[in-house]
């Protein structure tokens, strides 16, 4: 139970990565304050709040488009509401285009940036600011975890935005732990390589899952659960003297 009695914020938990990561931290003890734009779970199945509760625990669920500054600002509020405070925020909803540079719109291109990147700083700013604000647990008032991906270091084939978008998580998670430091908030992001969430559409096409599996070195491909572990240990009290970090969960992709 290493979240016991830890309160975290979860985004994009309704399908995927963040459903695992929901999953993963409500079976370790934290109050679970959840968010997405809707509960319908991409590769079918129970809604997340559901098979938390049929494990018996509990999870408030606040519709979420993280792109918009009224709802993220409403989703810490919920947290604080609820729970009297906020130790853990999650920064995972995410979004892609698909789309080469020459392909790529303008609309497409601004609304991945807005859900991937401005929809992390707006999360991530409400959150350090409630958690600036509370006593601190030990020497830490509070962590946060991004998701970014291994493209967020090298190209991202044809999805130019998508790229772009993972490498400001990046860099984000770089100077929220610098500025934050002093105030006890840790700031780090997870990388993930190839994941396989069950999802269909352009990440299931033959063409990328041969790719993935090229340039993965460990005889499989991800699975969501790899990405919670590293998402838990982050969280926790485990991590302690690391921030500003960008932990690769990818097979060995970049060592490759």
């Amino acid at each position: 139970m290493r979240l016991a009695d830890r309160v975290a914020l979860v985004t994009g938990t309704s399908s995927g990565i963040g459903r695992a990561i929901a999953l993963r931290f409500g079976r370790e003890g934290a109050r679970l304050v959840l968010c997405d734009v809707t509960q319908d779970v991409r590769e079918g199945g129970e809604p997340t709040t559901a098979l938390l509760a049929a494990d018996g625990i509990a999870a408030d669920f606040v519709p979420t488009d993280v792109s918009r500054e009224a709802d993220a600002e409403a989703a810490v509020a919920a947290a604080l509401a609820q729970h009297g405070r906020l130790d853990i925020l999650v920064n995972n909803a995410a979004i892609g285009s698909g789309k080469p540079l020459t392909d790529c719109s303008l609309d497409e291109w601004q609304r991945v940036i807005s859900v991937n990147l401005t929809g992390a700083f707006l999360m991530a700013r409400a959150a350090v600011r409630a958690m600036r604000a509370q006593e601190p647990r030990g020497e830490v008032r509070g962590r946060l975890v991004n998701i970014s991906s291994q493209h967020g270091i090298i190209a991202a084939p044809e999805d130019v935005a998508y790229g772009v978008s993972k490498a400001g998580i990046v860099y984000l998670t770089r100077q929220i732990a610098a500025d934050y430091a002093a105030d006890g908030i840790v700031c780090n992001a997870v990388a993930p390589g190839k994941i396989v969430t069950g999802k269909g559409g352009r990440a299931a096409e033959p063409r990328w899952i041969e790719y993935s599996q090229h340039r993965t070195p460990w005889p499989r491909l991800g699975r969501p659960e790899d990405v919670a572990s590293a998402a838990l240990f982050l969280a926790s009290d485990d991590a302690s003297f690391i921030t500003g970090e960008n932990l690769l969960v990818d097979g060995g992709w970049m060592a490759a």
